[in-house]
């Protein structure tokens, strides 16, 4: 259910739905304004920097929709309350002071915000203050520029406060900008990808964090700095490339990795390179990405009944949610609105809305470990060796599955003991014959290379496993060789199906198949090693795409001390499209797998040198 405040006929085609949009969006949070405050209290719940902060985090938060607002050559509704509020807690004699940060500090990232204000629309904002005022907030976002920070996409903001400083005229200061940047430059990986810090890893915070504000400094400093922005508008054109595979024809992206309650905010990077005028795609097939992406989530259940955003993906669900979401979190999903700075004149709002361009089918990313495949009606993607080292909740679901999906999303863990609360989907699970699962976690090898993906894992130190990825045509096919030196079960999942309409089961010696009139998620067992069919149900809110038990078509089996070779072909997408004949075929014999499938076929070592 939608909220009536939120206009569920809006078509988002043009500029003037978009700002309808926003302005939306921003009044539903408006009746939690306080009077002569400056922060914005919207639940009951918080993040572990607590609820002062928290409350300050959200009306920083409704800057990025505020701001390309004002540079558009619009006020928003509340705008009195908003000047009166940073007023208020840059001041440090208001008892409303948003106060001196500390190391880490949650108020520094949203310091980026008042970085943009100031850049872009600093004349509609600071034509309000007195001089004492602007001091106040100068000082204030001072405390940004040399305070420790996460050795990651944070390091930009300190530099987009000093962006801000360089175009009001207030004092900048250059050696912190040269700081911040030297910092991330350790960790470019090349063809445009960062890590998210030192072997961290490749998700939503290179496109939303990384090149979103590099291209802002692109194209807010390309006369001071023109080499720099050179360098980001060339790393983002590399980086276009690969992340337009992220998206599907109906506008939704992969949810992948942590932080996905930003919603929206995965397409903040098309709107950076329509800000930035960089010239990668059509101005019409740029503007198609951003406009249907935003269509789609406006489709889902995504708001509290009063028109305020929830935390969670699809609908509300704080059992998803990261330790530092807060309940004004998700409005970070409104950077995605910086093209509202753009006039109407753009090309950008002028330009008619495109659809993707033609894309092959399987798409590698070797910087990320991943695989990219367009099915009809259902994108998802394969991937290896990310791993969250800060062990935010649920990483493992998060990043170390087998694969992820625009149209069954994927499950979280609501406990080890139990195989339907283990989250196995896409996974392979292991027990010592308790009913405590593991799975995969870090990976002591990855490689990507000849369309597949290689990894190596350990479960347990005397347990060790070689997994290939490899996508079939539509079909996903993992090859695991594994030795142990203990007895273990054994649960390896396709992708899960939302259980209402109850799902009709086919179970076999060496299948699971799961139907409904729309849908139809499968998993083969390609190897001599005997498994069984079976289907799990998971606990409701466990799947992030929709709030029902989720049914995971499963291969179950027993595994003795020594080494085993265990093969599965996974398939899910429209019924109308699955056949069975098609499963591809695994002919093993001297030390390889060669998998055969209609017209692909792919090798796989998986002895003594498995790379």
């Amino acid at each position: 259910m939608q909220p009536e405040n939120i206009t569920l006929n809006n078509p988002l085609k043009n500029r003037d739905d978009l700002r309808k949009l926003v302005n939306q969006l921003l009044n539903a949070v408006s009746p939690f304004f306080k009077k002569d405050a400056s922060r914005v209290d919207l639940a009951n719940f918080t993040a572990h920097y607590g609820q002062q902060i928290a409350n300050m985090e959200t009306f920083s938060r409704l800057l990025w929709g505020v701001t390309p607002l004002l540079a558009g050559g619009h006020e928003p509704e509340q705008f009195s309350f908003y000047i009166q509020a940073i007023k208020n807690g840059t001041n440090p004699e208001h008892a409303d002071y948003w106060g001196e940060v500390a190391p880490y500090d949650q108020r520094i990232v949203e310091m980026a915000a008042y970085g943009l204000m100031l850049a872009v629309a600093h004349k509609p904002l600071l034509a309000h203050f007195s001089e004492q005022e602007k001091h106040h907030l100068w000082q204030w976002l001072k405390q940004s520029e040399n305070q420790d920070i996460p050795d990651n996409n944070w390091h930009f903001f300190p530099i987009l406060v000093q962006v801000g400083f360089h175009h009001c005229g207030m004092p900048n200061n250059a050696e912190a900008l040269e700081k911040h940047f030297a910092a991330m430059e350790h960790y470019y990986l090349g063809d445009g990808w960062y890590s998210d810090g030192p072997g961290r890893p490749r998700d939503y915070y290179i496109s939303m964090g990384f090149h979103f504000y590099g291209l802002i400094y692109a194209k807010l400093m390309a006369d001071v700095d023109p080499q720099r922005c050179r360098t980001l508008r060339q790393r983002a054109t590399l980086f276009a490339a690969d992340f337009i595979h992220f998206f599907a024809d109906d506008g939704a992206a992969i949810p992948f990795g942590r932080s996905l309650t930003y919603r929206f905010a995965q397409a903040a990077f098309w709107s950076a390179a329509a800000f930035a005028d960089l010239e990668v795609y059509e101005p019409g097939v740029v503007k198609g990405i951003v406009l249907r992406h935003l269509r789609w989530w406006l489709q889902q259940p995504l708001f509290d009944r009063d028109g305020v955003l929830s935390v969670g993906y699809s609908y509300p669900n704080l059992i998803m949610a990261e330790d530092y979401n807060a309940p004004g979190s998700p409005y970070w999903g409104l950077k995605t609105m910086l093209v509202l700075a753009l006039g109407e004149n753009d090309k950008f709002w002028q330009a008619q809305e495109l659809p993707l361009p033609a894309r092959e089918a399987e798409h590698s990313i070797p910087h990320a470990a991943q695989i990219l495949v367009h099915q009809d009606n259902h994108l998802w993607m394969v991937t290896s060796g990310q791993l969250e080292l800060n062990n935010f909740v649920n990483t493992e679901a998060k990043y170390c599955k087998f694969a992820y999906s625009t149209r069954y999303g994927f499950t979280i863990e609501r406990g080890r003991y139990g195989l339907n609360h283990a989250a196995p989907d896409s996974m392979l699970l292991l027990s010592e014959k308790d009913d405590y699962w593991r799975g995969r976690r870090a990976c002591q090898q990855v490689t990507t290379a000849d369309g597949m993906i290689y990894s190596r894992w350990q479960p347990w130190n005397d347990v060790t496993i070689d997994t290939w990825l490899v996508p079939l045509g539509d079909w996903q096919v993992r090859v695991h060789y594994l030795k142990t030196e203990r007895e273990l079960d054994c649960a390896e999942g396709g992708f899960s199906l939302a259980n209402r309409p109850l799902p009709q089961t086919e179970l076999a010696a060496s299948k699971s198949v799961m139907r409904t009139a729309t849908d139809t998620s499968a998993i083969y067992c390609l190897s001599p090693q005997p498994r069984t069919g079976e289907q799990v149900l998971t606990p409701p809110n466990s799947n992030l795409l929709f709030a029902e038990r989720a049914a995971v078509p499963l291969l179950r089996g027993e595994l003795n001390v020594g080494t085993h070779l265990l093969i599965s072909a996974v398939w899910a997408g429209d019924t109308e499209d699955f056949n069975e004949q098609s499963c591809p075929q695994a002919i093993i014999s001297e030390g390889a797998v060669r998998l055969v499938m209609s017209h692909h076929q792919k090798h796989v070592l998986f002895l003594e040198n498995p790379q």
